[in-house]
Order: structure tokens, then sequence, then C-alpha cells
């Protein structure tokens, strides 16, 4: 058992980027005693334990793919909208991502993994209606997690205030909006607002936005996962 200040990782990819990052606190590992040689020399051997496969099943769910690893360790530290706002003086041209109330874990990890493969600054979560850091979430992120800031704000149309007295532009993904995304000017910086899986964006948060944009997709198909439509806007504002 974990408590509410740890987090248990599991699948291989996201229990070797934690060993690999330096800001992350591993408490334990545990491995299949096949497995123990890509730990070695990775963290101290009495932090190391080599169980058996139903040991490690029993900790997870039953649905989740460990592969040999699990892992206990302390849950990243949040990174500060103000530190996202000065980074950003430092890019003239960069883009982060804002989910509004994206509830699914899954969903959440898929989407940091895209941010980090097309090299988006940051993610930004509103924190009472955003889950908190988990498992699901860090092996559907597979080991990315560890290299994205991510910020939970508390309000998430004052975060959108601070972040255009930065410099962004916010931009908020609509499906019924009339401009298509590949006509957006994807120079400066850009903050986007994806809304939740059900609803979109609430009300507020899509009045506070510059402009919406829309995917351009087949008029049969009423609208993409949130993860998928995540990848391929982020993946458009990389073609700058």
């Amino acid at each position: 058992m974990t408590d509410k200040n740890q987090v248990l990782i599991y699948g291989r990819h996201a229990v070797m980027s934690a060993l690999a990052n330096p800001k992350r606190k591993i408490i334990k590992v545990m491995c299949l005693k096949e497995n123990i040689g890509e730990i070695k020399g990775k963290i101290a051997d009495n932090k190391i334990a080599t169980v058996e496969r139903k040991e490690l099943d029993k900790l997870v769910s039953a649905d989740a793919v460990h592969q040999g690893f699990v892992a206990v360790a302390e849950k990243l530290s949040i990174a500060k909208i103000e530190d996202i706002c000065d980074a950003a003086q430092n890019c003239e041209n960069c883009y982060l991502l804002i989910l509004d109330q994206v509830t699914d874990p899954q969903n959440i990890g898929a989407i940091v993994r895209s941010c980090a493969a097309f090299g988006c600054l940051a993610m930004i979560v509103q924190d009472k209606n955003s889950p908190q850091e988990s498992g699901a979430m860090l092996k559907a992120a597979a080991g990315t997690y560890e290299y994205l800031p991510i910020c939970r704000v508390t309000n998430l149309s004052r975060a959108i205030e601070q972040l255009k007295k930065a410099g962004f532009w916010i931009i908020g993904m609509d499906g019924y909006a009339k401009t298509n995304i590949d006509k957006l000017n994807k120079g400066g910086r850009l903050a986007v607002v994806m809304g939740s899986e059900g609803k979109g964006m609430r009300r507020l948060i899509e009045e506070s936005c510059d402009m919406t944009v829309r995917l351009p997709i087949a008029e049969n198909v009423e609208s993409l996962n949130v993860s998928t439509a995540a990848a391929v806007v982020l993946y458009e504002l990389s073609r700058k």
C-alpha cells in the first residue's frame, strides 16, 4: 500500500524513466528475478526486491500490465504557473496544453506522452477536477511523465489570464468552430485548451479563449477521443 504522497509505478518504461529522473525519490523497486539485471546499478541494492509474478500481480489492478517491474515512489512536485510563464520568456515560439476537466487517467497519460513527443512546454490542469498522479497515468505516459512540467491550478480562468499577461495566445479546441487548425498562425506563444471527454470546454473557459479552432474530421464522425485529438493538435503545432 502507498500513502497519499506516494505512487505505484509499473511497466518497464515507466519504472526505468523514474529511476533515471533525479527529481523522483524511489522508495522501493520490485521486479522478477530475470529482470534484476536491468535495475542493478540504477538504485541502491537495499531498495531492490526480487519477487514472484503473483506478488506483482497483487499490487496492480487486474487489467494492468506491469511487465515484471513495480516501484513505490514519492509523487513529483507540481510546477507553478509562474515558473511556466518565466520559462516561456526564453521562448519566442512555444506552446503548451491546458486540459479543462479531462478525468480519465489513461487519457491524461497518453496526452502527456504526446506533449513530450512534440516538444510541448508544459501541461496545465485544474486541480479539483483532474485525477492525481497514478500508476495508470504513468503507465500510459510510458516514461514521459518524468520529463513534462505539469501544473495544477485552483482556478483555470485565472491561470489563463496569467498566461495572457505572459504573452500567450489562447486557442480553444471546439468541434463547432469555423476555423480549421491548419489555418492557425502558429508563431509566438500558444496555449491550447482541450475540453473534457464528454462536454468539451466549459462556457467560461471558452469565453476566455482568444479564438477557437477545430480539427477537420469526416462529417459522419462526431468527435475523436481527447487523447487522440491532442496528439493531432500537438503534431500540427509542431509543424512550424
